[in-house]
């Protein structure tokens, strides 16, 4: 049996898909792609696929993680162009890795988020940000199935700074981007947790709802605050590729 990591992305139209409806058009991509998957015991057997500390609906991502169990062993690059083939737009394959290390899941220890505030100067949001960051707590409610929840925004936010905008927008106008790094807490702290800490202390209220992407998700160097890449431990535990030199 052989494990394959996969890291994809959810882009454009797509960040408004749940993780279910994310798995069923994956699954359905695995049949299509003719992907030898490895099946789960009983009486209705499931591709195993293991899915990673998925970004809420409504988020997009450049950096999503799955691991597939395969029944036959295959080359990791030409399976990711077969199953790119088999997705929509949007949900695409940008990474993979047969598994040669255990803990993945563990591994993804934070995540980068950009947000984008249309409507909102940069020095109003740096303001914020700097409000933000002096408060030792930051309380913020949010509903979750048990009911409404209150917990610390602040303790999970390793790094938050307000940048300008820098790419072309239809029509001009203010807009702040925020660049902050999360760690992976329980109950785990969201972009829009953020914001309503943002909201809470300083007082910044986007006027239309922000748009969210995480670029990175993985080990966290808390030392220099970057978060690094959770598949290198894979790729650099592969084995070596045969000589192919004249003797």
């Amino acid at each position: 049996m052989q494990r394959i990591r996969l890291r994809y992305t959810k882009r454009g139209r797509l960040r408004f898909t749940s993780h279910r409806d994310f798995q069923r058009a994956f699954e359905r991509a695995l049949r299509r792609a003719e992907v030898p998957m490895a099946y789960s015991a009983g009486f209705t057997p499931h591709p195993k696929v293991s899915y990673a500390n998925a970004a809420p609906t409504g988020t997009g991502s450049e950096a999503e993680y799955l691991e597939i169990q395969l029944a036959e062993r295959r080359d990791p690059a030409p399976l990711r162009e077969l199953l790119n083939v088999s997705l929509p737009d949007g949900l695409d394959i940008v990474d993979a890795v047969e598994a040669h290390t255990s803990g993945l899941a563990d591994r993804l220890e934070a995540s980068v988020w950009e947000i984008r505030l249309d409507g909102v100067e940069v020095e109003e949001a740096r303001r914020a940000v700097e409000t933000f960051l002096a408060a030792d707590e930051v309380p913020v409610e949010r509903r979750t199935k048990s009911g409404m929840r209150t917990f610390d925004a602040r303790g999970a936010v390793a790094s938050l700074e307000a940048a300008a905008y820098a790419g072309d927008r239809p029509g001009g106008g203010a807009c702040a981007i925020l660049r902050l790094v999360v760690r992976h807490l329980t109950p785990a702290v969201r972009p829009d947790d953020v914001l309503s800490g943002l909201r809470a202390v300083a007082d910044l209220a986007p006027p239309v709802p922000a748009a969210v992407t995480r670029l990175a998700q993985g080990p966290l160097d808390e030392e220099t605050g970057a978060v690094t890449d959770p598949l290198a431990p894979d790729r650099d535990a592969a084995p070596a590729a045969p000589s192919t030199a004249a003797g």
